[in-house]
């Protein structure tokens, strides 16, 4: 095909196609505007990760929590505000969603509500001191949760409108691997060049900045062409959500995801115990906290692009192997803290434990949310997408009630429960259908 628009060029590059306007599961009238589709929303995804990272519950939060000298109970419920804040509430939300047959100003509403919630942070964080800033950070990492939960629930399904089967992996992918080029950055920065005992201005400066990406991130959002969708399902709200609860029962093949999805819960609870040993050898200054995010964003920025081109070949494969993945790295990480091994006391060493364990998440992460999208239709995603989440928001707390093992056995003993909780999981993925549709 004798190309138009050098745009069409670059996402044959990217992509593969030999021909850009070649479509899978999605509205004809998208086809044409597929790579454009495809460009906005690589962009608006980008700016949303790096503002993410920017404002990281289970990195940047704390350590601004320990500046602040805020109670440690705070601290405890960073993760499971900000994970289940964006599931819970997202079954209710995804029928008046419904009603729209055009949902991206969901996801723009959602962008600005985050961006004005990180502002408000960096303003407590500059201005207040102790458990009173520290419950309003909490009050208003429930605010952005409950924005970004309209991003998630939004987003999917204009995903699935605007760009085709066997190009979403890539596209979530390349979104994923930049933005861990940006976080790598950020960890550069605080290791070599940030003052390491520097005062608050530096996580105020971060929350702006994350705020900033938001906004970008709407204004880039506004400009994606999407065509009307269904508007069945977009009733009373509670009815509906009843009636896509239902899907549990009647679609065997999303029961057994959502138990799986369950299941990889493990992986993505191990993080902050990981974080709890290092705090004990680096003392909490911003070099640990740098060694860690510069092994966080490694992870992304190397790992993501390749989860994603095999998560479109088969996104089962891939939950499995990072589940496998991050298994054998909580194994090891516990026999060496068992064993007062001196590899552990490394904080080089310890960083790239965390280095392969952001490398597994990074694929559970982007392996579901292929797998969701893949096996969903266009009538049943985004009641799917509120079901799962919900499901899993309700999990999430339960699962967080974990972190008590913790203080009486040790976060080591809490990582060896979560490794054999993702090795049962990455034995209970396989044993989902496949749904991916490679070349």
């Amino acid at each position: 095909m004798s190309k138009t628009h050098p745009i069409e060029g670059l996402y044959d590059l990217i992509t593969g196609d030999e021909d850009a306007r070649v479509c899978k599961d999605i509205p004809s009238a998208s086809c044409n505007d597929q790579p454009r589709n495809f460009f906005v929303y690589l962009g608006a995804n980008l700016m949303s990760k790096v503002a993410d990272e920017f404002s990281s519950a289970k990195l940047i939060l704390p350590w601004l929590f320990g500046y602040l000298g805020a109670p440690g109970l705070l601290v405890g419920l960073l993760v499971p505000i900000r994970e289940a804040g964006v599931l819970l509430p997202q079954l209710a939300v995804a029928a008046y969603i419904r009603r729209l047959p055009l949902r991206k100003g969901v996801w723009i509403l959602g962008s600005v509500l985050s961006a004005l919630a990180l502002a408000l942070m960096a303003v407590a964080a500059l201005t207040l001191e102790g458990a009173l800033a520290g419950w309003t950070i909490i009050a208003l990492l429930v605010v952005f949760s409950l924005a970004r939960g309209l991003c998630s629930v939004s987003a999917k399904d204009v995903l699935g409108k605007t760009v085709s089967k066997s190009r979403r992996g890539n596209l979530m992918g390349l979104s994923a691997g930049v933005a861990g080029l940006a976080t790598l950055a950020l960890g550069l920065y605080l290791q070599f060049v940030a003052d390491a005992h520097a005062n608050i201005l530096i996580f105020v400066a971060l929350l702006l900045g994350g705020a900033l990406c938001f906004l970008l991130g709407a204004l880039v959002f506004r400009s994606i062409r999407e065509q009307p969708g269904a508007t069945e399902g977009g009733g009373n709200a509670i009815a509906t959500a009843l009636e896509s609860i239902g899907l549990l029962r009647s679609d065997a093949d999303f029961r057994r995801f959502v138990i799986a999805r369950s299941a990889l819960l493990s992986v993505a609870l191990a993080p902050p115990f990981y974080v709890l040993l290092a705090q004990a050898q680096s003392g909490g200054d911003l070099s640990g906290l740098g060694l860690l995010i510069i092994a966080n964003g490694i992870a992304g920025s190397l790992s993501a692009p390749l989860w994603g081109r095999l998560g479109d070949r088969s996104a089962r494969l891939a939950m499995a192997l990072a589940a496998a993945l991050a298994g054998a790295t909580g194994l090891l990480t516990w026999a060496l803290a068992t064993s007062a091994s001196p590899l552990l006391a490394d904080p080089l060493a310890f960083a790239g434990l965390f280095l392969v364990l952001g490398i597994a998440h990074a694929g559970v992460r982007l392996g579901r949310k292929v797998y969701l999208v893949d096996m969903a239709t266009s009538e049943t995603r985004a009641a799917m997408v509120a079901v799962s989440n919900t499901v899993i928001g309700v999990v999430m707390l339960a699962g967080g009630l974990i972190g008590v093992l913790g203080d009486y056995y040790g976060a080591a003993s809490v990582i060896l429960a979560l490794a054999l909780g993702a090795l049962f999981a990455a034995l209970y993925v396989m044993r989902l259908r496949e749904v991916s549709e490679p070349d």
